[in-house]
């Protein structure tokens, strides 16, 4: 039986959700091949506790690579006992999330497998028998179908993308083997500089408050803040790669092709023009709506909802709106 590997990942002790999204594609994929799904987990001892979790998306098996020294990502080490495991194991792909841990690890597992890398994919199917990969090019002005040809399939998958979806499995939960030698773990991670507490991370979040050069300086973010806590706690504060790059806020809120892909049930564009490297991050939201004083901006032909007018004007009445909602 065919099978596939899913790269989960945890921070913390939480599995992070791009592990159920990754679960979920191989799932879909297994399902069209006849195969099964298989999942794997890295972290410090007492990480095998997370890992019926992943039964949840469809994991049938489980492998734990669990040891001291992994409490916080070790590409080298990761890559060196992950490759030694899909040797043994013969798996028809490998599926990692596209994530920061997984841009730095799956590079690593194809040079040690000497095989080809698909990234940044944003969709997946079976043709005549053989994975067809839809990516981004060009920025994400256009997108390009391709097959790997290689017995082994290696394919990172663009967060936000493919949606977690439940069909749960009792999962097997083995120990995979630790191969990493002294020499795979000369680079060592000391320390995460985690966000302030209770700050949410832009890409988990479920509504997204997003500003752009528009909001003519970072003095008028205050404005975007009201707004984003009066929709409430699963809301977070995103920016456009021109207001990252000015200064006005930390890289961690950008949305686009060079910051976080996001996929939230709402997202709120507020003086963002539209740029394609911008759209190519958020326009797979559940509902887009655009706030912008130009009615040309090419937002407006994504979004869902469209308000023209400055946003210094419009955002504080929008605000006030949803507070009155709340207080009644």
């Amino acid at each position: 039986m065919s099978r596939i590997l899913a790269v989960a990942e945890q921070r913390g002790g939480v599995l992070r959700a791009a592990s159920h999204e990754v679960v979920t594609a191989a799932r879909t994929i297994a399902e069209s091949i006849g195969g099964e799904v298989h999942a794997a987990l890295f972290g410090p001892p007492g990480t095998e506790s997370l890992a019926s979790e992943l039964g949840r998306s469809g994991a049938v098996a489980v492998h734990v690579a669990a040891a001291a020294g992994f409490e916080n990502p070790s590409p080298d080490a990761f890559a060196a006992t992950l490759a030694d495991h899909v040797r043994g194991e013969d798996y028809w792909a490998v599926f990692f999330p596209a994530s920061a841990m997984g841009k730095d690890l799956a590079p690593r597992v194809a040079a040690r497998l000497d095989v080809p890398l698909a990234t940044d994919a944003t969709a997946l199917e079976v043709e005549d028998g053989e994975l067809v990969i839809t990516r981004p090019i060009l920025a994400g002005r256009a997108f390009a179908r391709i097959s790997i040809n290689a017995g082994t399939r290696l394919v990172s998958l663009r967060p936000n993308t493919f949606r977690a979806s439940d069909s749960p499995a009792a999962a097997n939960v083995s120990a995979m083997t630790v191969t990493a030698t002294d020499e795979d773990r000369r680079a060592v991670v000391t320390e995460v500089a985690a966000a302030a507490a209770g700050k949410l991370d832009v890409a988990e979040a479920s509504i997204i408050v997003s500003g752009g050069r528009g909001m003519k300086g970072p003095e008028n973010w205050p404005v975007l803040e009201a707004l984003r806590d009066a929709l409430g706690s699963g809301a977070a504060l995103g920016a456009s790669r021109a207001v990252v790059d000015a200064g006005w806020r930390p890289h961690a809120e950008q949305v686009g092709q060079t910051g976080k892909t996001v996929s939230p049930n709402l997202y709120i564009a507020v003086a963002i023009s539209g740029a394609m490297q911008h759209l190519a991050g958020m326009r797979s939201s559940g509902t887009i709506v655009a706030i912008n004083k130009d009615a040309d901006a090419p937002i407006f032909k994504v979004a869902d909802y469209g308000i023209v007018g400055d946003a210094l004007d419009v955002v504080p009445a929008l605000t006030q709106a949803i507070n009155a909602l709340g207080s009644a």
